[in-house]
């Protein structure tokens, strides 16, 4: 049976339509594209006909069944199979189209009755079966009895499509079985050709549109357009919108479409399903056991209804209830003995992931092994298990609250920072929100960004996320893996404990822009250098009318139009919080969070606690504006087109420039130009208006680091230390400015000052020698000999440039700190690496003479 595991069979639907052609080869062709574009009544009425007439080919019986089964009649279906099968009795087509029938009729018998006849034709009669439809069947039956699939791959349908280039169930196959094993990669390639052949099926397109999904999604989309284009009853396609709009929170859309689907195929067991999800995700609990019922209602040991509900459920973080359902799943497979390797395989991954985020460890690595022991070539699974080798060299710190787990070296240079910022975001946000945790959360910060992308999506290559929370579990980038864009990881950390607070407090029933609306906004309270704030593109988006109505505001998240208008939703929803705590204060917020415990939808709890949405949205957006429009009061952000007066041979710029004194555009280009002549006196004004103009401005081309440029070619370093400064105190994740602001600072024996500006770099970027060189001297200055051991330790695992030096230093600290024994071992170490070094000797003698400190 094909797997149901994404939006739902295609294949069933399209398997042997291109068959031998019988002496009416036009009228079949006909009947054969009716079931294609979705014409399925036609389709049946001219099948039977056809049959009623007495004409030959199994193609006919084949097709009117296959009509039947897409619309809901598998009775009917079954009956047509078995009917043809006194005339066709070999039809190993026949026969698999039969299975799928008699399974949706509730007839299981029936279903192993032709699966055994169907084992039994291909062993017996192997000779008969060359045709390409007939090879591709046998090889979806291969694969049920656990042949390897690169076996059936290789044997079967490549066989099928050298034998017939233009069988499209051959080519169908090799799409599916790729997706089947999670190789998106190998799935397009054979698709692409494919619909070279086909370029209107829709089938074709529908694979293309799983098999895009992930890397290309705009080509997704219009794959998924043009399959409903070529069929619009194409139930795929529609339940992969169906989909879209669950991730989106957009459920009213979501039930309509379904109930579009029901008119189509009122047996559809996915379409029930959907359904079941949808009434979980509402608190509709008798909603969700009447759907699941109505799924089953048909074939009632349908594993695949329970793996579908469960894996949309742990989509929307529901991991307890998603384990439950793949538990169920698993459970059904093994009592029933249902022949379903790769609904099994999906389960067991799925229940693998489930119990990762859950924090249950042990037995999701047992989980996952039993999903590759059946089936050992699935790129998602064994992905999952060279996670677990990778992990099981990473370095633990726990303590009563937090278990830690990075590689080695960041663990020893960062790891007691993050323990200590974790705990006092704990407590913060725990007190802030009246939340008290009673078990310990887990944190795993990875290095490599694949490991990363696995532990948290289950594939690699997944970009775009700094870290990921899930409840009891957060998964966060290191900053190593984002040094060509840096960010603060105490930020990212502290973003992402607020999801603990939020998803804990909720059980994980709160709606994704609440989530992380409250999680931007809490950076914002934290350090008001961390966080979004509004800048010149934001602000004209939402004058634009750009903003996303709080009722779908979740969907803002799902397939954004570039990263600039994912970024945007992270920055309207913490917009939203704000407003709502600024309008109905904060006890209102957190009463919010309560009743989305309890069940209560979020417009209901918004009614309840705030005001109704009606009246909210409305004020939101006047809020939004307001805020808009207060950026840099009195600066006009109008965008001229300024290239023809900069390219005039005469003063027309700056006369513009001066009649334009409020222009944001104009003075950035004024100074811009100012710079490229290097006229350094002129581009100091030019500069320092446009910060007036803009204050908070801290973009790429922001006015501080060119003014900072500017004082360092007329060599000022009082005012450029002043310009950094003002510029680090607005930007959290400012490398550059910070590593200058530590040279100026040496320079100018601020050791206070050096003191502050390597504790902000290292919240950036811990791996850098340089901030701990930096807290290393200020501290050695300001007679702190704690905190230079603690930077001195860190600089040797960082390969230091003198490591004589650094040994010494390292020894002198920790003679001031009274470890005179850890004292020696380093100052040896120092005359190993230079043995006549003479204040290492000095050293070395003064140790010797003093009494070892008790504590060594």
């Amino acid at each position: 049976m094909p797997l149901l595991s994404r939006a739902g069979s295609w294949f069933c639907l399209i398997l042997g339509v291109v068959g031998a052609a019988p002496a009416s080869a036009a009228e079949l062709v006909e009947c054969q594209r009716w079931l294609i574009v979705g014409e399925y009544q036609k389709c049946i009425e001219g099948t039977t006909e056809a049959i009623m007439q007495n004409r030959f080919g199994e193609a006919w019986p084949v097709t009117k069944a296959q009509a039947e089964v897409a619309t809901g009649q598998s009775a009917a279906a079954l009956q047509t199979v078995k009917t043809a099968l006194e005339r066709y009795n070999w039809s190993v087509r026949l026969r698999w189209i039969g299975i799928d029938a008699a399974r949706l009729s509730g007839d299981g018998e029936t279903a192993k009755k032709l699966f055994d006849e169907l084992v039994d034709h291909a062993t017996r009669f192997a000779w008969r079966y060359t045709d390409s439809e007939e090879i591709v069947v046998l090889g979806k039956m291969d694969l049920l009895n656990g042949v390897d699939p690169k076996t059936v791959l290789s044997q079967r349908y490549e066989k099928a499509k050298q034998r017939n280039s233009r069988s499209r169930d051959a080519w169908l196959a090799i799409g599916e079985l790729a997706l089947d094993k999670h190789d998106s990669a190998l799935a397009a390639e054979a698709l692409q050709e494919a619909l070279m052949l086909f370029p209107e099926d829709p089938d074709v397109h529908f694979g293309l549109v799983l098999a895009t999904s992930d890397s290309q999604r705009d080509a997704s989309a219009k794959h998924l357009e043009a399959a409903l284009k070529a069929n619009e009853r194409h139930v795929p396609s529609l339940l992969y919108q169906v989909e879209l709009m669950i991730d989106s929170e957009a459920y009213d859309a979501a039930n309509e479409m379904l109930a579009a689907i029901e008119k189509i195929n009122p047996q559809q067991p996915e379409q029930w399903a959907y359904r079941a999800v949808i009434a979980h995700l509402k608190s509709d609990a008798k909603g969700e056991t009447t759907f699941r019922e109505k799924a089953l209602s048909q074939w009632k040991n349908n594993p695949r209804v329970d793996h579908l509900i469960g894996r949309k459920l742990s989509q929307h973080y529901r991991f307890t209830e998603g384990a439950v359902y793949q538990e169920r799943c698993i459970k059904l497979i093994a009592d029933e003995k249902l022949l379903e390797p790769s609904t099994l395989a999906a389960a067991k991954r799925q229940l693998a992931e489930d119990y990762l985020r859950l924090g249950r460890e042990e037995v999701a690595w047992n989980t996952a092994e039993e999903a590759r022991k059946v089936d050992e070539y699935d790129v998602a699974t064994f992905n999952l298990l060279e996670l677990r080798d990778s992990l099981s060299k990473f370095t633990t710190l726990e303590d009563d609250e937090f278990i830690l787990r990075m590689e080695t070296k960041e663990a020893r240079l960062y790891g007691a920072e993050a323990l200590a910022l974790l705990k006092r975001a704990k407590k913060t946000l725990g007190d802030k929100y009246g939340l008290k945790l009673d078990h310990k959360i887990t944190v795993e910060i990875f290095a490599d960004p694949d490991d990363f992308a696995v532990r948290t999506f289950g594939m690699p290559a997944v970009s775009g996320y700094l870290g990921v929370c899930f409840g009891r579990v957060i998964t966060a980038n290191s900053p190593a893996s984002r040094r060509e864009n840096p960010s603060n990881w105490q930020a990212v950390l502290w973003h992402e404990f607020c999801h603990v607070v939020t998803l804990q407090m909720t059980h994980n029933r709160i709606p994704r822009w609440l989530s992380e609306g409250i999680s931007v906004y809490e950076e914002l309270q934290a350090n008001s250098a961390w966080g979004q704030r509004m800048d010149p593109r934001s602000r004209q988006h939402i004058l634009d009318g750009g903003l996303t109505p709080l009722s779908q505001l979740s969907g803002a998240f799902m397939r954004p139009a570039s990263g600039w208008h994912l970024n945007f939703a992270y920055f309207e929803s913490a917009l939203a919080v704000e407003f709502i705590v600024k309008t109905h204060g904060m006890p209102a917020l957190r009463n919010v969070l309560t009743d989305l415990a309890a069940g209560l939808p979020i417009n209901t709890a918004l009614d309840r606690r705030c005001e109704p949405l009606a009246n909210m949205e409305p004020a939101f957006e006047a809020y939004c504006r307001q805020r808009a429009e207060a950026l840099a009061p009195g600066t006009d952000f109008s965008k001229p087109d300024l290239a023809g007066l900069l390219n005039a041979d005469n003063d027309e710029f700056e006369v513009w420039v001066r009649e334009h004194p409020k222009s944001f555009i104009g003075a950035m280009a004024n100074a811009e130009k100012q710079l490229a002549e290097r006229d350094w006196a002129e581009a100091e004004t030019a500069l320092k208006k446009l910060i007036q103009l803009y204050p908070n401005y801290i973009g790429g081309d922001n006015a501080y680091e060119k003014l900072a440029r500017v004082y360092r070619e007329l060599k000022r370093p009082t005012d450029e230390t002043a310009t950094l400064m003002q510029f680090t105190k607005l930007d959290g994740s400012a490398v550059a400015a910070r590593l200058r602001l530590i040279e100026l600072q040496k320079s100018a024996a601020d050791w206070t000052g050096l003191s502050q500006t390597a504790t902000g770099l290292l919240a950036v970027d811990p791996l850098l020698k340089a901030g701990y060189e930096a807290t290393a001297q200020s501290a050695e200055q300001l007679k702190q000999p704690e905190q230079a051991v603690a930077a001195l330790e860190r600089i040797l695992l960082l390969e230091p440039d003198d490591l004589a030096d650094t040994h010494y230093r390292l020894a002198k600290a920790l003679q001031s700190v009274g470890r005179a024994k850890d004292a020696r071992r380093q100052v040896l170490m120092a005359l190993e690496e230079a043995p006549r070094f003479r204040a290492a000797q000095e050293l070395l003698l003064q140790l010797t003479r003093e009494k070892p400190a008790a504590t060594n």
